[in-house]
């Protein structure tokens, strides 16, 4: 934590997580996907649920379990680079955990029932708000925006008495969100990286404007990826097998306020997080997916809420429902297809490339164990992960990692396997 906290960024819940599975060596790194993927499915499942009994709806037995599944299939293995997002757990824990981890919170906060369980969940928000405030600044970025437009719309879209508890659990939350912020972002850890990385100049104009220039092109692949469909397929579903309080078939106004509020959010998080990213990994943003996440899930939540309002509209002027849930169902079938697919060949090239790791790894520890202070390395690389001597070695840190790693002066480059 002191090296985190002291040196590297700040995050000292990122440093806890890492602590986590890197005591495992090897084999925490490689259970550190399926394991995490079963907790968020969970998670998101206990979340859809929750917010379906919020909302008062009722719902066939499965659905929340589906919806949850689509999602998480989609925020897992819908991205461009799924090796970083999802199997490179020093990426997850920073960008794919923490968005998972706000759902969380927010599950006690709309079960509360009674007063002890409001104080919980006020308790629970504020906790979580502050652990995400040390753990990931785009995150943070994300769920601020998200309390503080629910802030300004419980007046009209909760009723007169929930808004007291609301109200109290988004100040909990934005409080807390904001106090981690501040430890990290004063952190020497957090310092040093913005010294390091140039960070200092995010609201120059030119990073503003370039910034912009980024996110409309991470927007434009978010609108242009077909799988997402899958989420507002799921969505449509949900609109056509639910009983709807009320029996209103057609959106209202506060459907349309709730839309219109979730594009704003959406918008101005994402712009920041990609104004936070900027000047660190420059053009770098554009491919790095990973960076993504802190927001993604709420896009495909998003596309869930629209797919639902399309249902209502199908429900209010068609006559049979039958045709729309085959069409709807297909549409889940192929993209789950579409993405089991990527994922076969992903499993080949990283199964390829552990076989190659195993050896040189065995033989590069014999070696150090014999006393060696320089090694030859061969370059393994998969989805564009760095790797020593990237770049025409012109990037330093990669194999210094690797020398430290096996506790040898340097490596070298080598043009094949020992």
């Amino acid at each position: 934590m002191g090296k985190f906290y002291f040196k590297d960024n700040g995050r000292v819940v990122n440093a806890v997580l890492v602590w986590a599975y890197a005591q495992f060596g090897v084999t925490g790194q490689q259970w550190f996907g399926p394991v995490s993927g079963v907790l968020m499915l969970g998670v998101l499942w206990a979340f859809t649920a929750t917010v379906l009994r919020a909302a008062n709806m009722s719902v066939p037995r499965g659905l929340p379990l589906l919806i949850a599944s689509m999602v998480t299939v989609l925020f897992l293995l819908g991205s461009p680079n799924t090796y970083k997002t999802f199997y490179w757990p020093a990426a997850s824990v920073s960008h794919t955990l923490p968005p998972v981890l706000a759902c969380a919170a927010a599950i006690p906060v709309l079960r509360a029932t009674s007063r002890r369980g409001a104080a919980f969940a006020l308790l629970a928000v504020f906790i979580t708000g502050g652990v995400l405030g040390m753990l990931s600044e785009e995150t943070s970025v994300v769920v601020l925006a998200v309390l503080c437009c629910a802030l300004l719309l419980t007046s009209r879209l909760i009723q007169q008495g929930r808004r007291r508890h609301l109200r109290s659990c988004c100040a909990a939350g934005i409080v807390g969100v904001s106090l981690g912020t501040l430890i990290l972002y004063t952190s020497p850890g957090s310092l040093h990286r913005r010294e390091t990385k140039h960070a200092n100049s995010m609201l120059d104009p030119h990073s503003l404007l370039a910034s912009l220039r980024v996110f409309a092109y991470i927007t434009f692949e978010c609108l242009t990826t077909w799988q997402y469909l899958g989420a507002i397929a799921v969505g449509f579903l949900l609109g056509l097998l639910a009983r709807h309080p009320l029996c209103r078939l057609s959106p209202g106004r506060n459907e349309a306020l709730l839309a219109a509020s979730s594009v704003c959010v959406l918008v101005v998080s994402g712009y920041l997080c990609t104004v936070i990213t900027y000047p660190v990994f420059g053009n770098g943003v554009m491919g790095s997916t990973r960076l993504w996440n802190d927001y993604l899930l709420l896009y495909i939540f998003f596309l869930v809420f629209v797919g639902l309002l399309g249902a209502r509209v199908w429900r209010g002027r068609a006559r049979r429902n039958a045709p729309a849930v085959v069409i709807a169902s297909v549409v889940c079938v192929l993209v789950c297809a579409s993405l089991a697919t990527s994922l076969g060949s992903l499993e080949s090239d990283m199964a390829v490339r552990a076989r190659s790791w195993d050896r040189q790894d065995h033989w590069m520890s014999a070696r150090a164990a014999a006393g060696a202070q320089v090694l030859p390395y061969r370059r393994l690389p998969i989805s564009k992960m760095t790797e020593p001597f990237a770049h025409d070695g012109r990037t330093k840190w990669p194999a210094a990692c690797v020398a430290r790693y096996y506790g040898v002066k340097r490596i070298t480059r080598a043009a094949e396997l020992p």
